[in-house]
């Protein structure tokens, strides 16, 4: 399928999201992989991962790049060559970029009843106004957690806890945005945030 959604976020951010119906080889075909990228992908032991990987080349694609111009760090965080900031995710059956002049984060996450368990690992100050007998409980966990690694991509610091050293403000499904903080080693960081659902899935996304 081609693009399933772009957000045209600020004048200088956008958000494009695929749904991945095509098979392996018909994401395969039409792309131009660097070496690496291609000893990437071919190590990788499941299809799922495989077409999320290359699915979100095809994105690049619509947003005039390739697979030339990204490169990963030592941390493993994203790259464009003409210093854009991008970040990348993918599960199941949707993948997606932020592309920003800004430093960014984003995460796709299906909504699934297991959030409930770990939400204790990951869950501190927002458990003063999500509970777990709330209708909408695990869908708002997954909107924090979404955020909670959207933060953690655009920071890309080892030692960083989400219960810790991240905050999400109390926010309902409706507002489909929220303010975050970042608060370590004494110094604390401001962010916006939007979050969206789709067929039994949340975006959410980081911007300064």
């Amino acid at each position: 399928m081609p693009l399933y959604k772009s957000i045209s976020v600020n004048s200088q951010t956008t958000v494009k999201i695929w749904k991945i119906e095509e098979s392996y080889d018909a994401l395969f075909q039409p792309l131009d992989l660097k070496p690496q990228s291609l000893q990437r992908v071919l190590g990788m032991k499941s299809e799922l991962h495989q077409r999320g990987f290359l699915s979100v080349r095809h994105l690049l694609h619509e947003f005039g790049y390739t697979d030339q111009d990204l490169y990963y760090d030592d941390n493993g965080k994203p790259h464009l060559k003409d210093g854009k900031h991008i970040s990348i995710t993918h599960s199941f059956t949707f993948s997606g970029v932020i592309i920003s002049d800004n430093k960014v984060g984003i995460d796709i996450e299906k909504q699934r009843e297991k959030i409930g368990v770990i939400a204790h690992k990951f869950v501190d100050y927002e458990s003063n106004y999500v509970k777990p007998t709330d209708e909408d409980y695990i869908n708002r966990l997954t909107v924090i957690w979404g955020i909670k690694e959207s933060l953690y991509k655009l920071f890309a610091t080892p030692g960083m806890l989400f219960k810790e050293h991240f905050l999400v403000i109390p926010f309902m499904l409706k507002d489909g945005a929220t303010v975050a903080w970042i608060d370590y080693k004494n110094k604390k960081y401001r962010y916006n945030t939007a979050f969206l659902e789709f067929e039994g899935f949340t975006c959410a996304y980081v911007v300064p």
